[in-house]
């Protein structure tokens, strides 16, 4: 598992899918329920770069709304708590989604500390039994500035269809400004299996003091609306007892191991 994908990994909301089907017995009869059928899906939250010499600690809000093939919707929501300290390390909190206004409370699924200093990526999942952190190799560095990628308008390769970049100027958000911009990539027929042509809209507000964008939005008929807000920043040093390990959490070495050169 790579850096990224392991740091965007969110608790899954599980709709009818089920890993093992219920068994039950019936005269010596084994009874098994089916169960085929259903998804089981990742939401790739916001992206925390290992800059140094930007701490903060700050509260992620993700909203997900998913269209109803009738009309309506579904609405999933969870907030989690995110960190950086100025050699670059970082701490999330990954919660599980839950649905909005349903009464449901959320828990919390996985701790993630990951140092770009010493190559080290724990991710502590406080749900099992026993509790165990997988330790694995952080391949990113600290980076002195990070700059996102900033699109083009134009067109797509393989007649794909048309991209619009949008600069949206800055504005100032929670006391700290940002800087807009939208992409509106315009996809024709047969693209991803559409039958039909279809659009999809990215708008980030990014924040260049801590490198990471305080609100994100996409809009895409494939997923519905996914929405983060960042709120509660705080700019200075974490404390430093979230960069531990969690009490009592056995770990679970899974790097490769490096092998040692003749003499």
């Amino acid at each position: 598992m790579n850096r990224h994908a392991s740091l965007l990994l969110v608790a899954l909301l599980s709709g009818a899918a089920c890993a093992q089907s219920p068994r039950t017995q019936d005269g010596g009869t084994t009874v098994v329920t089916m169960r085929d059928g259903g998804v089981s899906q990742v939401l790739q939250s916001i992206y925390l770069p290992t800059i140094i010499n930007a701490p903060f600690t700050a509260i992620v809000h993700a909203e997900w709304v998913r269209p109803m093939p009738e009309g309506g919707s579904f609405t999933f929501v969870n907030q989690r708590r995110i960190a950086r300290d100025s050699t670059g390390r970082i701490y999330e909190e990954r919660w599980a989604l839950v649905p909005k206004g349903g009464g449901v409370n959320s828990v919390m699924t996985t701790i993630q500390l990951g140092d770009p200093n010493a190559h080290t990526l724990y991710n502590c999942y406080m749900l099992q039994k026993p509790h165990r952190c997988v330790l694995e190799t952080f391949a990113e560095t600290a980076e002195a500035v990070y700059k996102p990628a900033i699109s083009t308008s134009g067109m797509l390769p393989n007649n794909m269809g048309f991209r619009t970049h949008e600069d949206l100027g800055s504005r100032w958000i929670d006391g700290i400004e940002t800087h807009g911009t939208r992409d509106t990539t315009n996809y024709n027929a047969g693209v991803m299996g559409s039958d039909k042509p279809f659009a999809s809209k990215r708008e980030f507000w990014h924040a260049p003091q801590i490198g990471i964008n305080l609100y994100s939005e996409l809009v895409d008929p494939s997923v519905g609306k996914q929405i983060f807000t960042i709120t509660d920043v705080t700019l200075t040093e974490p404390d430093p007892k979230l960069f531990e390990l969690p009490q009592g959490f056995a770990v679970v070495d899974t790097r490769e191991p490096v092998e040692k050169l003749p003499e």
